[in-house]
């Protein structure tokens, strides 16, 4: 017997534990949250290009140091939210939605994160990887300008400014 869907919508469901069960045809390629209840939940797919949490110029930088161990060409928001999922695998959930052709995208995450907490998450991983990265290299000097730029650098703060400078409300957003 087949299962009831609503009519148009795409049959796929993302569950969070302690959230709302979200058919994703309810979710469109622009945006960045949900809501349901009051209740505020980030949506990332992986059409989402990394510039969504980082300037270019650190996406070129991790794309030319980091080399995926799977089918993808470079690094990207999928490898973004499977840090994410790493480190909080109870307040996220994921659907491969490759085989539906409503939905307009092939992976998509719901988290129990607002979309600006999720972002303050997301730089603070990537910080934390980049620290692991030059842990490991021989240059002293290089670990200890890490360190010294590390201490003076704010995430808040950081995402505050990027936010505001990409204008993420606008049509107009643009990668910095």
């Amino acid at each position: 017997m087949t299962e009831p869907r609503v009519p148009g919508g795409s049959g796929t469901e993302l569950s969070l534990p302690d959230g709302p069960t979200v058919d994703v045809g309810e979710i469109d390629l622009g945006m960045r949250e949900y809501v349901r209840d009051g209740e505020r939940y980030a949506v990332v797919m992986d059409v989402h290009p990394p510039s969504r949490f980082f300037p270019e110029s650190l996406v070129e930088v991790l794309r030319d140091t980091i080399e995926p161990a799977d089918e993808f060409d470079e690094f990207g928001t999928v490898h973004i939210m499977g840090i994410v999922m790493e480190e909080f695998p109870e307040k996220v959930a994921s659907a491969d939605v490759s085989d539906d052709g409503t939905v307009g995208c092939s992976m998509i995450w719901l988290t129990e994160f607002t979309d600006r907490r999720l972002h303050e998450i997301v730089v603070e991983l990537v910080v934390e990887l980049m620290e692991h990265a030059i842990s490991h290299s021989d240059d002293d000097t290089a670990m200890s300008e890490f360190e010294r730029q590390m201490l003076e650098f704010d995430v808040s703060e950081f995402v505050e400014a990027y936010r505001e400078q990409r204008d993420f409300e606008s049509e107009h957003d643009r990668a910095l």
